[in-house]
């Protein structure tokens, strides 16, 4: 069987990188910009750091910015008729996890119309064609949207999310500044942050997981655990490290797949919009605990990353207790929330439970949960 990796024609990385956008724009012959971006990021002005770029180099775009924090199918369809009407042939997509994968959404459809129906791109739907080219620019430290071939959009009317795989949606240019990511607030900075670990270990635990992808990961945890909490208190180094990291854990998870961590997250934020981070942080200890005893010694490398001393003496035993201890101080360091009794109705478990099983990333768990491990992890954090 062959490992297939896929990343980025190219990629730009630190303080000032936005500037390469106006090269890439004119030294790949596109004509005008469709610039897709949170109404948040409008409004504080983090937008027009781009589009300043291109007004520079003369370069015309339209905006549009009718996208949620979880984007809905209606904030994609509205994005496909904007671009028609925009006469754009590239997309600059600004922001977090939101705006990029909505991004995603709109590029496919264009690029491939019989997929107009949203809910026919959930899984890993059969398109044809490479989306419309995307310069993805992140503006938060945590899901890597503009390194991976994974997007999620909200099912409204059914309460659900849904995780499409393509290969066709990964933007051709990735430019990680941190001098975007200045904007980002205490919370979502730690949010958006244990994300970025989840994808990591995650990644790093997953049926799919191989040499390539467990040097990304392993790398990532230990960048990120070093450089969190600096980013959460704002410091230069802290918040240039965690763009670094959440960028290679996105360049080797979105190759191999996650777990139950993401798949019961996701029908939280589906039901209660609950911020995608939060929910991993929330989940990530408890979910590890559950599936150590399907990992071998790959904890014990997790808290090695995470600068635990005296791993090598440790018995498996405790070397697994001491990764998900240094996971869970961590979370609590940055400010997350330790469960989920101010989320979570007793009453919505069987559906939240059976949405989990229902999710794309379900599969890739090294341990396969049934319904009632969901329902038990859930409420054992109730």
């Amino acid at each position: 069987m062959a490992n297939r990796f896929v990343l980025n024609e190219t990629s730009y990385h630190g303080k000032g990188a936005i500037a390469e956008i106006a090269s890439e724009v004119v030294g790949r012959g596109f004509k005008k910009c469709f610039v897709c971006s949170d109404p948040d990021l409008l409004k504080f002005g983090v937008t027009q750091k781009v589009t300043a770029v291109l007004e520079k180099a003369g370069i015309p775009y339209a905006v549009y910015s009718e996208i949620k924090a979880n984007p809905t199918i209606e904030n994609v369809q509205k994005g496909v008729a904007a671009f028609k009407e925009s006469g754009a042939d590239c997309i600059v997509a600004i922001g977090g996890g939101s705006s990029m994968d909505t991004a995603k959404a709109i590029g496919i459809i264009i690029a491939n119309p019989e997929f107009a129906d949203v809910r026919s791109l959930e899984g890993a739907a059969p398109t044809k064609n490479k989306s419309v080219p995307i310069i993805a620019v992140p503006t938060t430290a945590g899901t890597a949207a503009e390194v991976t071939i994974n997007y999620v959009i909200t099912d409204a009317e059914k309460n659900r999310k849904m995780v499409c795989v393509d290969v066709h949606d990964i933007p051709v240019v990735a430019v990680v500044d941190p001098d975007m990511m200045r904007s980002m607030p205490k919370g979502l900075t730690a949010a958006t942050g244990m994300d970025a670990l989840t994808h990591a270990i995650e990644g790093y635990i997953t049926k799919g997981a191989w040499a390539m992808s467990d040097m990304f990961h392993l790398k990532a945890i230990e960048i990120i655990s070093k450089n969190l909490r600096g980013a959460v208190a704002d410091t230069p180094e802290g918040r240039e490290g965690m763009a670094l990291g959440q960028y290679i854990a996105g360049m080797g998870f979105s190759n191999v797949g996650l777990g139950i961590v993401h798949s019961m997250a996701h029908p939280l934020g589906a039901l209660y919009d609950t911020p995608h981070g939060v929910a991993n942080a929330i989940l990530l200890p408890t979910v590890m605990e559950y599936n150590a005893d399907a990992t071998g010694e790959k904890y014990r490398d997790i808290a090695k990353a995470m600068g635990v001393a005296g791993v090598d003496g440790m018995s498996l035993a405790e070397a697994r207790k001491a990764a998900v201890a240094a996971v869970r101080q961590l979370s609590e360091d940055v400010g997350i929330p330790k469960d989920l009794k101010n989320i979570v109705r007793e009453e919505d478990l069987d559906f939240l439970a059976q949405s989990a099983m229902d999710d794309a990333c379900r599969p890739g768990n090294p341990k396969d949960p049934t319904k009632e491990d969901i329902i038990a992890l859930y409420r054992s954090l109730l």
